[in-house]
């Protein structure tokens, strides 16, 4: 099992991500703002990955400035990033190391088979 912590402005895009991620045994909290994302993370003790869109709230790089800092504070963190919008090699520049992307919109294949081929990580043990 996975702790997954999703960061998505659009209500209805997080429940889905939630209910795909909880579905396959993995656990989820979620945020819809880069400053509830740092406090979940500091109140959570354990989060394998951090799932974030990169716009929050009309702010084009939010994403990116979260997972930045959700590094910093806790090495060694996965990041997938998600947007509906194009990916510039420029935003690719600011991706934190090791991180991939999933366009939107996704389907729950598509988001588990990056899970399972970026960062290994697959369905939860039953």
């Amino acid at each position: 099992m996975a702790v997954v912590l999703i960061v998505e402005d659009e209500e209805q895009v997080r429940l889905l991500a939630e209910s795909y991620l909880q579905e396959q045994g993995h656990q989820t909290v979620s945020a819809a703002t880069a400053e509830e994302a740092l406090a979940a993370l500091e109140a959570t003790e354990r989060v394998d990955l951090l799932f974030t869109d990169i716009g929050l709230h009309a702010d084009i790089r939010a994403g990116l400035d979260l997972a930045k800092q959700a590094v910093e504070r806790r090495p060694g963190l996965k990041v997938l990033y998600t947007t509906g919008q194009g990916v510039t090699d420029g935003m690719i520049a600011m991706f934190v190391a090791g991180s991939a992307w999933l366009p939107k919109p996704y389907t729950v294949g598509q988001l588990l088979r990056g899970l399972q081929v970026h960062f290994g990580i697959g369905p939860a043990s039953s």
